[in-house]
């Protein structure tokens, strides 16, 4: 530890050692503020801190100094909104815990209530819980507030737009008068300091740098867009970033369905998250996201809350967020521990007074961009390719693979081999039917925000030079640029399998197999995907002289 180190924090010799053992070498701001306050005196805190800072550590290490290992009985509550910040938070209190003797349970709604009880019952020292599962409980008399030194509410405007300020005060109304209550947010609406006011006696108010506001390392980029031209804009950001990591906010359910389909089909590896998931499919996509086997995550604002991950590259609001503080929330999920990210939001040109609302209010510097063009992107993707080949080629090629292409030399220029083999590992990569046409909205007049960064380093990162010049917006069924998922009413029973069903449709529609992706041959019916161009010559040919039940259709959304 060095001098400015948590060493001088007045932290024990056991935290410092399990400090140094998790890896951090210096702490946040905002922990270097509360941890002292929390240990050295008796006020109630209130942190204004954004997600990301540390401020789980910055409470839950002093919290852990101040229990007392020889009681068996509640010492702290922290309630916090979603099940998944449950998880997290109890997750770094045992971690953080080391040797000592403490005991601590995530409590929150979609688990049995028979595991939580009996957990209970053994004697747990601290509970992380939402507040609808401990109103459950208290209801219930199975759990009891009344001996708590700690009561500590994290993520509190979260809480308060989720609706549960009610319950808030009801929980904190059944603890022991004597506690003392430590409040987080991101942001300090009315509400919450009329809550405060309420249930905290002395306190203090502590603020890290730039809380509520977004971080130095987020680049905050818009791109001006029609609405039907989001989901061809969206694809090209992720083709033209060199390894994108990030997550994709709709409004409503039914767009994250619709986007999370619409990509996957186009081969992308995402998974979407809104209120209908279960939580054990919910557990397995974060599951799946966090460990990078998808790098895609649609979600609604509900759905994502209390997700804590630091890597992220991206931020999109696919829609616009409903106000400046969930803008906030939103982006400040990228740009975090150290590392750059950037949120792009997509406005239409409705909305753009209500982008230059959430900017005045946030005092944040939004620039606006184009959407990359078509030929960019295949060049982007040329030049990801060439480096992926160089790379194998520096490793050193095995000579299995060097045999294959001395079998191949004698019959064939080198230059056709290697096109040929490019062909063959990307299939239809380079294809710039891939993508529909967007109609460039850069150009309108009184549409762009001038700020002191122009972020053109940041931008180099990830794109290159640009030559902007796709016009009109084309319509999405009539048969422009982008990809299709279609409806096919043969099966399995009709005798198809995927091999047969790609000889089905170059034999019948001159489709060649390089051409369809994601096929899906069920029982009864079958799907597929292609580019727009072949979708309007399959549907025409297999639907030729059939007036009422056609045998290929657009698949519903």
């Amino acid at each position: 530890m060095t001098e400015n180190g948590f060493s001088t924090l007045g932290l024990s010799e056991d935290s410092l050692h399990t400090i140094k053992l998790k890896g951090f070498e210096e702490p946040t701001e905002i922990q270097r503020k509360i941890i002292p306050l929390i240990l050295q005196n008796e006020v109630d805190l209130i942190g204004q801190a954004q997600t990301g800072t540390g401020k789980t550590a910055a409470f839950a290490l002093p919290v852990i100094e101040k229990l007392d290992t020889r009681v068996n009985y509640l010492q702290a509550l922290v309630l916090v909104p979603t099940r998944e910040l449950a998880i997290q938070v109890a997750e770094e209190f045992n971690s953080l815990c080391g040797n000592r003797n403490i005991h601590v349970a995530p409590i929150y709604g979609g688990q049995s209530y028979d595991t939580q009880l009996r957990r209970l019952k053994k004697g747990v020292d601290v509970v992380v819980g939402t507040p609808g599962r401990m109103i459950d409980l208290l209801n219930r008399g199975a759990i009891m507030l009344d001996k708590v030194s700690f009561a500590i509410l994290d993520e509190a405007d979260e809480m308060l737009n989720m609706g549960f300020i009610d319950d808030i005060e009801f929980i904190l109304g059944s603890t022991n008068p004597e506690r003392r209550t430590l409040l987080f947010s991101a942001t300090m609406p009315d509400r919450i300091l009329s809550l405060t006011k309420k249930y905290m006696k002395k306190r203090e108010i502590i603020k890290a740098k730039n809380a509520g506001q977004t971080t130095d390392l987020t680049d905050q980029v818009y791109f001006e867009v029609n609405e039907q031209d989001k989901l061809d804009s969206l694809c090209r950001i992720i083709d033209t970033t060199v390894e994108f990591y990030g997550i994709i906010f709709c409004r409503t359910k039914h767009d994250v369905d619709y986007v999370t389909t619409k990509l996957n089909d186009r081969g992308y590896d995402s998974d979407g998250l809104h209120g209908d998931i279960s939580q054990m499919q919910r557990e397995k996509i974060l599951t799946k996201f966090k460990k990078k086997k998808i790098n895609v995550l649609v979600a609604t604002d509900v759905a994502a809350r209390g997700l804590d991950i630091d890597d992220l590259t991206h931020v999109i609001n696919y829609a616009l967020p409903q106000d400046p503080e969930a803008y906030l929330h939103r982006i400040g999920r990228t740009g975090r521990a150290g590392r750059e990210g950037t949120a792009i939001t997509f406005v239409t040109p409705e909305e753009f007074r209500k982008l230059l609302f959430i900017k005045n209010i946030t005092k944040t510097e939004i620039r606006k961009e184009r959407v990359p063009r078509v030929k960019e992107v295949i060049e982007f993707k040329k030049e990801k390719i060439l480096f992926k080949i160089k790379n194998i080629i520096s490793k050193g090629v095995p000579e299995n693979y060097k045999e294959l292409a001395r079998g191949l030399s004698p019959e064939f220029s080198q230059e056709d081999i290697i096109a040929a083999l490019i062909k063959f590992a990307f299939q239809n990569e380079l294809e710039e039917d891939n993508y529909g046409q967007i109609q460039d909205l850069f150009e309108k007049k009184g549409r762009q925000f001038e700020g002191k960064n122009s972020g053109k380093d940041k931008r180099e990162k990830n794109r290159k030079g640009r030559d902007y010049s796709d016009k009109g917006n084309s319509n999405r069924r009539g048969g422009g640029k982008g990809k299709e998922r279609l409806f096919i009413a043969l099966g399995k029973k009709d005798g198809l399998s995927p091999k047969k069903l790609l000889a089905y449709l170059e034999k019948k529609t001159s489709t060649s197999p390089d051409f369809v992706s994601d096929m899906q041959v069920f029982d009864s019916y079958s799907f597929i995907t292609v580019p727009n161009k072949e979708s309007n010559v399959i549907i025409e040919r297999l639907n030729k002289g059939r007036s009422k039940k056609p045998i290929v259709e657009r698949a519903k959304k």
